[in-house]
């Protein structure tokens, strides 16, 4: 059985908002599997959908660019070890060249675009700042005939890039600065892959409340139930941010446009960085010395 840390614990309570207990059976039962102890909450307590990760667990930046013509748009994560690192102007310079291959070339192959001469520069970077820079991933999006790419930063560090079927850049910005905030799983309901449904399905079916239910009438909630999950993880369905009255679908329709999709980028996503604890790395140090 896997040893359940305090910070794993701690990171369920976060991710729950349920006591310290409870979290630490729950991860117990699951072997140490944050996911799976969450899916055994809501099927065992009716828990709603938990916090993701609050923790990033790399740093560098995310960059965009966007063709005059609103054609294309390109998007680029490069990845630094520290925070302080992401904002040096050595950094910031390598960071842009990279985006202007990405955008000459349109391509999303990192590889091949780091070989394009970038390689050279990026150990010389290296070398130079003593800390590893990995350019990690790149993302090229085209815009529907009649259609338009628009793009939004936040902080450097969540990158949006979103494409409408008519409407204007604008339009496309205002939709982009929805998903850098909220962070819809799927850009319309059709777009949910099946297999997500089916797992939300058997934690609705296993929650308290559908014990006992005739198979017909626990049909019935669990359709109402999937319906409001595909509204509340879909962007097109989802209360507008700067208007909660409107829908995004609706806002964009006045707009004289429709969503078609978007690419989302958080620095360090999916990345696991070991946590550090400087001060009792020094105190073990110093009764070694």
């Amino acid at each position: 059985m896997a040893a359940i840390s305090a910070s794993l614990v701690k990171e369920l309570r976060e991710r729950t908002g349920l006591g310290m207990m409870e979290c630490k059976k729950a991860l117990t039962e699951a072997d140490g599997d944050i996911d799976r102890a969450i899916e055994d909450l809501r099927k065992n307590s009716g828990l709603k959908a938990a916090k993701k990760a609050g923790r990033t667990a790399a740093e560098g930046a995310v960059l965009t660019r966007v063709a005059d013509d609103g054609s294309y748009g390109v998007m680029l994560e490069i990845n630094s070890e520290t925070d302080f690192v992401s904002r040096d102007d050595n950094f910031k310079g390598f960071a842009e060249k990279v985006l202007a291959k990405v955008f000459e070339s349109k391509s999303e192959d990192v590889a091949a675009v780091m070989a394009d001469g970038m390689e050279e520069t990026r150990e010389q970077l290296v070398q130079k700042i003593g800390e590893n820079i990995s350019v990690r991933r790149a993302a090229v999006i085209d815009a529907p005939a009649g259609g338009v790419v628009g793009e939004y930063v936040h902080g450097g560090r969540i990158g949006v890039l979103v494409q409408l079927t008519g409407g204007s850049a604008e339009v496309a910005k205002d939709v982009a600065m929805h998903v850098a905030a909220i962070n819809p799983a799927v850009a319309r309901p059709g777009d949910m892959p099946q297999e997500q449904l089916d797992n939300e399905k058997a934690i609705i079916l296993a929650q308290p409340d559908m014990a006992g239910k005739p198979e017909q009438i626990a049909e019935k909630m669990v359709q109402g139930r999937l319906k409001k999950y595909l509204a509340e993880n879909s962007l097109t369905e989802q209360p507008f941010v700067k208007d909660p009255n409107t829908t995004v679908a609706d806002y964009v329709k006045a707009g004289g446009g429709e969503v078609l999709g978007f690419t989302r980028f958080e620095v360090g996503e999916g990345i696991e960085k070991e946590e550090v604890d400087f001060a009792k790395e020094v105190m073990e140090q110093a009764r070694r010395s």
